[in-house]
């Protein structure tokens, strides 16, 4: 996996719209070189015949540029009758790439599938057709979507992706019916760790690493158990390599969830990323929107609706979704809302990096929130025994009994906090005072970061200036 075919320096040339239009009069559609080397569905029919064989082929051919690419090829008849010739009852949603279908393979026994047929005058081009064919197709964790093949026939592109049942975040978060029922609280920290760790896998598994660039609530599918999976990868990108703090790009995205950084200059870094996850962990926590124009004056951007709040821990539960009813607890309330703050600073260095926020959010989500609980005791409790939790995270205990270790899991370094206190400990007080503890020590780490990061680089002009001196 350690090399993306087909990305070079000219990525980020757009196809003339215009002059796309104007080809679709001609006989011949014009047809982006890299999607040529893309078999079509069509040719792999032919390669049946010719074969006399009716094994599904490999996209590409194995000595070929494409060799690495598994996804499957389809024709343009096949999705067709997939979808039973696109009908809107067949219809999951549209965006601004194109619609998506529920369809049901025959040639796969009837599995059932998501099919997104891209709007030939849509945002998403041929160019973003062929990165998230890459993508995905070398990319592989559980917490992202998974690519089942693909149709370039002619001038139609289709991605065909396993089936999410429980539709997208967005859908269980905002303009919810009457009769649909909230997520609850373990609900929502599960959906945010499993989104993170998908994060988690682009930023520190994958190489060379892979700038997601459009995280947020719609493109966080839900399967079964609410079992979070990234999608729709035609904006990601390939991260810094080398001694590369970012990479420059035109700026691309959806606003409310872009970084400020990325947005003013172009730069773009994983940490741009963090800051996105930031938005839609805030939307999991208060119920809102990332810009929502029917809110009052002042409230319509969240991020600039909820950063003052932090300043006042008085006025952390306003920040809880009303549709909770306030079954939450009060504790973890606290600590999300650390991680949301500490995700969305202005400036990207001081933001954590995703494995450090893999291991807070695994932490959170292993506390199962019990509003039944009699009141005396701690409705907040972790999984399984406290003792064997401590016997296998292991670490060293701090001055107020909590755990400091490496999470399993996640990766990075977090702080583990034994819950199993009296209510006396849970009171808002006393959490808003360890959080107040721990972001001040969390800014110190962030301020040091940034002054050794600096320090690095004034080192490495003079050495630098000195070569030039000594060469010159």
């Amino acid at each position: 996996m350690g090399c993306f075919p087909c990305f070079d320096s000219k990525e980020e040339e757009k196809l003339n719209p215009g002059k796309e239009r104007e080809d679709r009069k001609e006989i011949q559609p014009a047809v982006n070189p890299n999607v040529a080397r893309l078999s079509s569905g069509a040719d792999r029919l032919k390669s049946r015949s010719t074969h006399g064989g009716s094994r599904r082929e490999s996209s590409g051919p194995k000595d070929g540029p494409d060799a690495h690419i598994a996804a499957q090829t389809f024709t343009f008849r096949e999705l067709a009758a997939a979808t039973k010739n696109f009908r809107p009852e067949s219809l999951l949603g549209e965006g601004g790439f194109g619609r998506v279908y529920r369809g049901h393979l025959e040639s796969t026994g009837q599995q059932a599938v998501a099919v997104k047929q891209l709007d030939k005058d849509g945002l998403q081009g041929n160019r973003e057709f062929l990165v998230e064919v890459l993508m995905l197709s070398l990319l592989h964790h559980p917490n992202l979507v998974n690519l089942i093949g693909y149709c370039a026939d002619g001038d139609q592109r289709l991605l065909v992706y396993e089936f999410m049942p429980l539709g997208s975040l967005e859908d269980h978060l905002h303009d919810l019916p009457p009769d649909k029922e909230a997520l609850d609280w373990n609900t929502r920290m599960k959906i945010a760790a499993g989104a993170a760790k998908g994060l988690e896998y682009l930023h520190d598994k994958a190489n060379p690493p892979v700038i997601y660039r459009d995280f947020k609530s719609s493109n966080i599918l839900l399967d079964e158990g609410f079992h979070p999976k990234l999608s729709d990868f035609g904006l990601a990108k390939l991260g810094p390599v080398g001694d590369k703090s970012h990479v420059s790009t035109r700026v691309m995205g959806t606003y409310g969830y872009c970084a400020p950084e990325y947005a003013m200059t172009g730069q773009l870094t994983v940490k741009s990323d963090v800051y996105s996850f930031g938005v839609v962990f805030l939307e999991l926590i208060t119920g809102r929107k990332a810009i929502d124009s029917t809110q009052a004056h002042g409230e319509q951007n969240l991020v600039a609706w909820a950063r003052p709040m932090f300043n006042d821990r008085r006025k952390f539960p306003k920040l809880a979704d009303p549709r909770l009813q306030g079954r939450f607890p009060m504790r973890g309330l606290y600590q999300a809302l650390a991680v949301a703050s500490m995700c969305i600073q202005e400036q990207a260095a001081t933001r954590p990096l995703i494995g450090d926020v893999v291991t807070a959010l695994s932490y959170l989500a292993s506390q199962s929130y019990d509003p039944n609980a009699p009141q005396g005791h701690s409705s907040y409790r972790g999984n399984g025994d406290k003792e064997d939790r401590r016997n296998r995270v292991g670490g060293s205990t701090d001055d107020r009994g909590g755990r400091i270790g490496k999470n399993e899991e996640g990766g990075g370094s977090g702080r583990k906090w034994d819950l199993d206190g009296s209510e006396k400990e849970d009171s808002p007080r006393e959490t808003a005072r360890m959080l107040n503890r721990d972001l001040d020590r969390e800014r110190a780490v962030a301020e040091a970061k940034m002054w050794g990061e600096n320090w690095r680089e004034k080192r490495r002009q003079s050495a630098q200036g000195s070569f030039d001196a000594a060469n010159g």
